[in-house]
């Protein structure tokens, strides 16, 4: 990269009104170092004013592009990148968030690194607590340690669980499985060479499914603490058919990459740690019981949730 790398930034927005102006703000610090060549915003049909928001915003070169549908993360990813044409790297954004002041440069600079084609932040909650990003290789034992003796406890340091819980681990630079997509730089080199987002997972691992694939090429991806992001979060926990849309692209993805018989158990594993939960009287996790156990119930678009 140049000394002053060319980043361009997409934001996919679906009625993020009450959050796009503070990530539009935050850009402006959080771009020093690096040369901001565009910031894409890729709006899934909001029905609020995140549109105008956008277009109004200032101190940033800003475009819009316009899906007509609510055609998912992925979809708007792919949408605004196509509109792309000068930069060394794309920062995958959500609305949500809030980047602290040098982050992007930070970011590219650990980009340069030998093969590295994706390098993620530090994600912090509003209140200034971690939020964990840090992943292992989802696995058979690791998805049982889940519905045993819950994630918290697999994902101690050593445990099998997938998200890596300790804050010692996430104060060092590494090279995790996978990350969380919702701030995530990527080199021009690495997009062009893996392909675009899979838009069949609508949400939520499809970040993971793109790691997985830039890996399979040779691209590593590199987490980087010393970048710092501020992520709100959103409804997956709380909100019943987005968990449930959580859990089976899980397994959608582990299907992919693993034979039957490891499949059958993850499944197994999954299905395990929903239903307790459900006896629990946990809404979402009965509504991922439901659509594991009987794929007629599942959504096909987001616009059924």
């Amino acid at each position: 990269m140049p000394t002053e790398p060319r980043i361009a930034v997409v934001i996919v927005t679906y009625n993020s009104a009450d959050v796009l102006a503070g990530c539009l703000e935050a850009l402006k610090d959080g771009a020093r170092g690096v040369r901001l060549t565009d910031v894409v915003v890729a709006d899934n049909a909001s029905a609020d004013e995140s549109l105008r928001i956008a277009k109004e915003a200032t101190g940033i070169p800003i475009r819009t592009v316009q899906l007509g549908r609510n055609a998912g993360y992925a979809a708007g990813f792919n949408a605004g990148v196509a509109t792309l044409s000068d930069y060394d790297a794309v920062l995958l954004l959500n609305p949500d968030c809030r980047l602290r002041p040098g982050t992007l440069a930070v970011l590219a600079q650990a980009l340069t690194v030998g093969k590295r084609g994706m390098v993620a932040p530090k994600l912090l909650n509003t209140d200034g607590t971690l939020q964990p990003t840090l992943r292992r290789t989802p696995t058979v034992r690791g998805t049982w340690a889940e519905a045993l003796i819950g994630g918290r406890r697999a994902g101690r340091p050593g445990g099998p669980g997938e998200l890596v819980f300790d804050e010692a681990a996430h104060d060092r630079p590494g090279r995790p499985a996978w990350v969380t997509g919702c701030a995530l730089l990527m080199s021009a080199a690495c997009l062009a060479g893996v392909g675009p987002w899979d838009e069949s997972f609508l949400l939520y691992s499809e970040e993971t499914e793109f790691i997985f694939r830039a890996a399979d090429q040779g691209w590593t991806l590199w987490y980087e603490p010393a970048a710092v992001v501020e992520h709100i979060g959103g409804e997956s926990a709380t909100h019943p058919g987005l968990a449930a849309l959580l859990v089976v692209n899980k397994v959608k993805l582990f299907r992919r990459r693993n034979g039957r018989l490891r499949s059958a158990a993850y499944f197994g594993g999954v299905l395990a740690c929903q239903a307790l939960r459900a006896l629990l009287g946990n809404r979402p996790a009965r509504t991922a019981t439901a659509w594991l156990l009987r794929p007629s119930r599942r959504i096909t678009t987001l616009d059924q949730l």
